[in-house]
């Protein structure tokens, strides 16, 4: 996101605007402008919305250039493909509220990602946790399947939104959006300069492989998660982890054989 502060100087100047005038524009604090201006604080998803309808720009344009050297001068992975992304706002506090994507509406997620009817439509709630930091945007997407053993299927992983993909940590957990694989939670590798992420499972039984950067539409970093499950599936899961650890010390054993004879 190193580019907005500059990008955000730059439109107010354009403007010959000051500090305390942009403010009233936008309806916010001016110290809050300063701060961005100045890179000490990341800017919040509302506070880039209401940039791009003011200035008349794309997501993409403000984060993922320079505008002072002209739009698309250096188009890396910071959102590249994205959307403006549609947001729940609640009405009596005016607090950005996170948003819940439960396994059945996965699929009308991929089509309505960027319908702020859609997200509305979802269920929402002020993020409860006092782990979770503010001025983030939240999201919590239901999960299927048992590649990410021990996380149980069905848990509910809350994911702070990634604006800039350039940021993602090899070997993080991610939930990744795209047209191709739909919704899925990942260890990821970040293999950008090769136009891909690498996303693996914890569990051995799945297989590693790549999806292309163009195909991707959003990337959640995991930042917790929720489940209601361990009552019924704990056991079924210590026994899949001690069935891994018998067979990794009978192959030790068996290595060390081969070796004494």
């Amino acid at each position: 996101m190193h580019f907005i502060a500059n990008n955000l100087k730059f439109l107010r100047k354009q403007k010959a605007w000051t500090q305390e005038q942009l403010a009233r524009h936008l309806g916010v604090k001016r110290s809050l402008i300063g701060a961005y201006e100045e890179g000490r604080a990341d800017p919040r998803i509302s506070f880039l919305l209401l940039i791009c309808q003011k200035f008349n720009l794309s997501m993409d344009q403000l984060v993922s250039g320079s505008l002072q050297e002209g739009v698309g001068a250096e188009m890396k992975y910071s959102g590249a493909n994205l959307r403006i992304l549609p947001i729940t706002i609640d009405k009596a506090s005016n607090n950005e509220t996170a948003t819940l994507v439960p396994i059945q509406a996965s699929a009308g997620y991929l089509n309505g990602y960027g319908d702020i009817e859609f997200i509305e439509s979802l269920p929402v709630f002020d993020m409860p946790y006092s782990e979770v930091s503010k001025g983030k945007t939240y999201r919590v997407f239901q999960i299927k399947g048992e590649s990410m053993l021990p996380i149980l299927p069905n848990s509910y992983i809350i994911g702070s939104y990634m604006m800039d993909w350039n940021n993602i940590k090899n070997d993080g957990l991610y939930i990744i959006i795209s047209k191709t694989e739909g919704i899925v939670f990942k260890r990821v590798l970040n293999n950008l300069k090769e136009n891909v992420l690498t996303l693996k499972s914890d569990n051995p039984e799945f297989e590693t492989y790549a999806v292309n950067a163009e195909e991707i539409l959003e990337v959640w970093k995991a930042e917790g998660l929720t489940t209601f499950q361990l009552s019924n599936n704990s056991a079924k899961t210590n026994e899949i982890l001690l069935d891994e650890i018998r067979s990794i010390k009978s192959e030790i054993n068996a290595l060390k054989r081969q070796l004494e004879k």
